[in-house]
C-alpha cells in the first residue's frame, strides 16, 4: 500500500505553488495525496510569515498533531516548510516538543522526499536551510492543484527591503529564472489543458531574462503570449516603482494579458511611504494611477493596505482613506500592522498605534473599500463579460465561478463541464465581492464542447 502525505498551505500564492511542487516531488517518490492528517505517513505544513500570528497558527496545528498521536497512536512524520522555517529555524524543534521532524527553508524544497526518508528512518529531527541560490526546478515534477490555471515562478526574492516586510530575509536577495525555463514550464502548462497563467515573483515586474541580454519584464509578456492554448496571463505582485512604459504599452498591446494590475500601495501618506521605505510618494502613486488607466482604459486596479504603522497620525490615516477613495480600487487586501522578525521597522520603530486604534483605522477602511466595491460591481449589471469558468462556486453545488479580466468574481449556474471554457455572461446582480450572471446563448466560448444550451438553468443568490 502507498505511503500518503498531506500538505497544508498557508500565504500567498507563492506558498501554494511551493505546496504544488512538493506535492509533486512526493508523488515521485511514490506517496500519494491524503485529505486527512490520521491518514498521513507525512504532513507538511508550509508556512508564511508576512502577517501576524503566522508563528501562533504553526505552534497551533503542531499542537493539535501532537494531541493527534497522543490520542489516536497515529505519529505522522511532520515536515515544517516555508518562510516560517527558514525565519525560525532549529528553534522550531525546540518549541515544538517532539513534534515536528523535518525543518526545511523556501530554498531546500527538492530535498524534501530525502529528509523524510531519513527522518522515517532515524527518528532524527532534521534542519535544512539552503543558501538563496537556485530558482531551478525540474520540469514536470509539479503537481499542479487547479485544473484551469497554472502558477509559474519567474522571480524569487527581493531586493526592496520595505521596512516592514520580512521577504528578503525570508526569500532571500532577487534571483531571475531563465527565459527558456519559463517559457518551457508555460508551454507544459498549455499542454496539459490549463487555460491561464499566473507570474509569480516577489516584485515580478523587476523580471530582468539572465538568459536573453535586454529582455525585460515586457518582453516576457511578450514571449509567452505567443504560446498557443494559453487564453489568459495574469502576474503578481508588481511593485509601483517599476511599472514601465513598456509595461503598460505591452499590456495596452497584447490582448491575452489581463486588464487587472495588483499596485500595493501600503499608505496614502507620504510621510508613512518614507517611513516604510516604499521610495515613492502619495502623489507621484497617484500620478501612476493616472498613466495607467489612461494607457488601459477599463482596467481594474487592486491593491494592499497597512494600518496603524509605526507613527501614523490621524491625519496620515484619512490620507490613506482620501486615497482610496480616489483610486476607487476594485479589490483590497488590508491588514493592521504588526512587526515582523528581523525587518528594519521592528528593530528600529515603536510599535506606538494602540491596538483598539488599529482596529478602529482597519473598520473604518474596510467598510470604505466595501462601498467602493459594492458599486463599481453594481455599474457591471446588465453588462455582458467574458468570464474563464475555473471551478464550481463555494456557495452552491448548482453554481459555478469564474473570472474576467478584470479579475471580478462572476457565479452563474451551469454544469461542471463548463469549467475550463471562457463564456459571455450578461451580469444580472451584484454583491460585495462578487456577481452573478447567466451565460448566454451562442456565446464566445473558446474552450472544448460541452452539451446543453448555456441560457439554460436557474440563477441563484
Amino acid at each position: 500500500m502507498a505511503r500518503k502525505y498531506l500538505i497544508e498551505t498557508f500565504g500567498c500564492q507563492m506558498n501554494v505553488h511551493d505546496s504544488e511542487r512538493m506535492a509533486g516531488l512526493l508523488e515521485q517518490a511514490g506517496f500519494e495525496a491524503t485529505e486527512e492528517a490520521a491518514e498521513a505517513d507525512v504532513v507538511v505544513i508550509n508556512t508564511c510569515s508576512v502577517r501576524e500570528r503566522a508563528e501562533e497558527k504553526l505552534y497551533t496545528r503542531l499542537g493539535e498533531l501532537r494531541l493527534m498521536a497522543a490520542e489516536h497512536g497515529h505519529d505522522p512524520i511532520v515536515a515544517v516548510a516555508g518562510c516560517v522555517a527558514q525565519q525560525e529555524g532549529a528553534a522550531i524543534l525546540k518549541r515544538s516538543a517532539g513534534v515536528a521532524d523535518v525543518v526545511l527553508g523556501t530554498q531546500a524544497i527538492r530535498r524534501l522526499p530525502m529528509l523524510v526518508e531519513q527522518a522515517a528512518t532515524t527518528r532524527r529531527p532534521l534542519v535544512d536551510l539552503d543558501p538563496f541560490e537556485d530558482v531551478t526546478f525540474p520540469l514536470g515534477v509539479t503537481r499542479r492543484s487547479d485544473p484551469v490555471k497554472a502558477y509559474v515562478t519567474i522571480i524569487e526574492g527581493c531586493n526592496e527591503f520595505c521596512s516592514f516586510c520580512v521577504v528578503p530575509y525570508t526569500r532571500g536577495h532577487e534571483r531571475m529564472r531563465p527565459l527558456a525555463d519559463i517559457l518551457g514550464e508555460v508551454r507544459e502548462a498549455a499542454d496539459s489543458g490549463r487555460r491561464e497563467v499566473q507570474l509569480l515573483g516577489q516584485i515580478v515586474n523587476h523580471y530582468e531574462a539572465p538568459d536573453v541580454p535586454g529582455c525585460d519584464f515586457a518582453g516576457l509578456l511578450e514571449a509567452v503570449h505567443e504560446i498557443s492554448g494559453i487564453e489568459r496571463i495574469r502576474f503578481a505582485s508588481p511593485h509601483p516603482r517599476h511599472v514601465s512604459p513598456r509595461l503598460l504599452s505591452a499590456m495596452a498591446r497584447l490582448p491575452k494579458v489581463c486588464r487587472h494590475l495588483h499596485l500595493p500601495v501600503q499608505s496614502g501618506s507620504t510621510r508613512v511611504l518614507e517611513s516604510m521605505r516604499r521610495r515613492y510618494t502619495r502623489e507621484s502613486y497617484l500620478d501612476l494611477v493616472g498613466r495607467i488607466r489612461g494607457s488601459l482604459p477599463g482596467v481594474a486596479l487592486s491593491t494592499d493596505m497597512i494600518v496603524g504603522f509605526p507613527g501614523e497620525t490621524a491625519a496620515d490615516f484619512d490620507d490613506t482613506l482620501s486615497l482610496t477613495a480616489a483610486v476607487r480600487f476594485q479589490c483590497m487586501f488590508s491588514f493592521k500592522y504588526s512587526p515582523r522578525p528581523n525587518t528594519l521597522a521592528e528593530k528600529r520603530l515603536a510599535d506606538d498605534v494602540a491596538e483598539g486604534e488599529k482596529t478602529r483605522r482597519i473598520v473604518a477602511l474596510q467598510a470604505l473599500q466595501r462601498s467602493i466595491q459594492s458599486g463599481l460591481h453594481d455599474a457591471l449589471v446588465g453588462q455582458t463579460v467574458d468570464v474563464l469558468v475555473d471551478g464550481a462556486s463555494r456557495r452552491l453545488d448548482t453554481e459555478l465561478s469564474g473570472r474576467t479580466s478584470q479579475n471580478v468574481v462572476v457565479n452563474l449556474p451551469g454544469p461542471q463541464a463548463w469549467i475550463g471554457r471562457t463564456l459571455a455572461v450578461t451580469l444580472e446582480r451584484a454583491g460585495a465581492h462578487s456577481v452573478w450572471g447567466r451565460a448566454v446563448a451562442g456565446d464566445r466560448d473558446t474552450g472544448p464542447a460541452a452539451p446543453g444550451d448555456p441560457a439554460d438553468g436557474e440563477g441563484r443568490a
